[in-house]
């Protein structure tokens, strides 16, 4: 039967029949093509989306840029007193502004590349940020304070979540705001939990607070994102199952149930692939070529992201964990050179993408349409105020029955006071997928409004509210009113983690940790055991070979910088 008689015939339907020399009829169906990979696209189609796309990664890029340069400024003229996420989040409504004022005129239509797309944030711009924090952590003083941390990121974002969720259910019932379901009102609640570590801890590190207090407050700003994520998704798997038939008790185990799958999974995994990646470059010797050795790190940063979210969990509290776990035992495996290069990398990595969220934050102010509701958003703000008050003061008061450490009133006032909301709470509400429509714009536009106010309001008056309040030893505070700093890049930028580049053999590490008395629990656990097994103890051949490596490798990019072709030896004293 010769194909071209049925020209119009699809294979769905297209049935041969051969006729055997025995008379056997046969019919043979012919398979279904498989599905293209890609879209059909027109030339015209693809040609316009290549020019999107293009247009989208110079307006970023062009952003970028941009706020760079203002962060320079407020460093070179000693600007210290504004964050960076207040200087930068301005610098993005004065561009959405000037965007909408050309598309007003139509000279321009930038529309598409102004938007933001949480699916970016969740897969590109949120990992570096979360994997470096967990990465940098102080690990002594995180895990000496690890159940105070866990009880504030855990119960304390828990509380806040129930009592901003649950006040927004209930005002709804009494007609007083929109109505919400209750896993909606959850949601919201969970999502507008998460607070932002970067404006907190600089405002700590102005006050010179004792460090333990300092890594109690970073610790929980850390971990908390990490659990209003987990909350969040477990209100939308929820939303999804459709419980409504289902009594509150049922309903509330079942939440229970998949955060507890959420949370512990998630960390199991990604305390495993941490682990793993320790025992790989413990044991397959990368040292002496620190470009494979730098790669092997970076796919381990990324890896548990990926694996976690393609089995249902969460990626954000996997990497958060391999972060520490990596930064805890791979990250003594490499060379001195990979061990810069990771630290350095990974700040500037984390910086460009807190940058970009942060602009493109106040970008969002005129970049999709909004529905305001002011009683929504006035008594969200209360709710989010009164939540984290339950969440401080309460458990401060519990903490000090059992601390050393005690954390005074004017510091509990301070700690709720500095509970910013930041990036992640945006990108969570626009993630959402709630219905109808306007439902999604008033989570949306509410969320925006609370997170600028906390960050230009709270974020802004802090350091006035530090003098106020007077809180700071005399010592402290007169060094502190030539020295406050709120810059992160300036304080982080250019410093090398001293934990980090430790370089000890293994006698001396039996006599530095091991013959310590004051070692208990974990910590004891980690330098007889856990820390000798996942990291390579060095010899004196190895050290000496280490600093070889990098008194060539610096002596050879200075004789690179010195030669230049603009450089000569008469300018030698200018390079320093």
């Amino acid at each position: 039967m010769a194909e071209e008689e049925f020209p119009n015939t699809t294979h769905e339907s297209f049935n041969v029949t051969l006729h055997t020399t025995l008379g056997i009829t046969t019919k043979l169906v012919l398979p279904t093509p498989a599905k293209p990979i890609l879209p059909v696209q027109t030339g015209e189609q693809a040609q316009q989306e290549e020019q999107s796309s293009g247009m989208t990664i110079f307006f970023t890029l062009l952003v970028l840029a941009i706020c760079i340069i203002l962060v320079h400024l407020l460093i070179r003229y000693r600007l210290h007193f504004l964050p960076e996420s207040v200087a930068v989040v301005s610098l993005g409504i004065l561009m959405g502004a000037v965007i909408k004022i050309i598309e007003f005129k139509k000279l321009a239509n930038w529309k598409e590349e102004e938007m933001f797309r949480p699916n970016m944030f969740f897969l590109l711009l949120l990992p570096p940020i979360i994997f470096e924090s967990g990465y940098s952590l102080h690990k002594g003083n995180f895990f000496q304070n690890i159940g105070s941390i866990t009880l504030f990121a855990v119960f304390g974002t828990a509380i806040s979540a129930f009592v901003v969720g649950g006040g927004i259910y209930f005002l709804g019932q009494a007609d007083v705001i929109s109505k919400l379901n209750m896993t909606d009102s959850f949601a919201f609640g969970s999502l507008i939990s998460a607070v932002d570590p970067v404006a907190t801890i600089a405002i700590f590190n102005a006050l010179h607070v004792d460090p333990v207090l300092n890594m109690l407050v970073f610790g929980e700003s850390i971990l908390n994102d990490a659990v209003s994520i987990v909350l969040t998704n477990t209100a939308e798997g929820l939303t999804r199952k459709n419980t409504s038939d289902v009594s509150g008790w049922q309903t509330f185990l079942q939440a229970l149930g998949y955060f507890l799958k959420m949370f512990f999974g998630s960390a199991a995994l990604g305390t495993l692939t941490g682990l793993i990646s320790a025992l790989v470059l413990k044991h397959i010797d990368l040292r002496k070529t620190p470009s494979l050795e730098f790669g092997m790190m970076i796919i381990f940063a990324y890896l548990p992201y990926g694996l976690a979210e393609g089995i249902s969990l969460s990626g954000i509290m996997a990497i958060l964990f391999s972060g520490i776990v990596m930064s805890h035992y791979t990250h003594h495996n490499l060379s001195p050179v990979t061990q810069i290069l990771m630290q350095q990398t990974l700040r500037t990595v984390a910086f460009l993408c807190e940058t970009c969220v942060f602009a493109f934050l106040g970008l969002s102010i005129f970049s999709f349409p909004h529905k305001f509701e002011i009683s929504f958003v006035i008594w969200c703000i209360v709710l989010v105020l009164f939540g984290r008050a339950v969440n401080i003061f309460p458990l401060s008061y519990l903490l000090n029955f059992f601390r050393d450490h005690k954390i005074t009133p004017k510091m509990m006032f301070i700690m709720w006071f500095s509970g910013l909301r930041g990036a992640i709470p945006y990108a969570l509400s626009l993630h959402l997928d709630l219905e109808p429509m306007e439902k999604r714009q008033l989570i949306g536009t509410t969320t925006i409004v609370i997170v600028l106010f906390t960050i230009l309001l709270l974020g802004g008056s802090t350091m006035p509210l530090i003098r106020l309040m007077d809180i700071e030893d005399a010592k402290a505070r007169r060094r502190s009113k030539k020295d406050v700093n709120l810059s992160k890049t300036e304080k982080m930028g250019n410093t090398i983690e001293s934990e980090h580049l430790s370089e000890l053999t293994e006698e001396e590490y039996e006599a530095h940790y091991i013959r310590r008395q004051d070692l208990k629990g974990f910590l004891w656990l980690d330098a007889k055991y856990l820390n000798p097994f996942f990291t390579r103890r060095l010899t004196q051949e190895d050290l000496h070979h280490g600093r070889i490596q990098m008194k060539s490798l610096t002596n050879k990019w200075y004789e690179e910088v010195r030669q230049g072709p603009s450089g000569s030896e008469d300018d030698e004293q200018e390079l320093f």
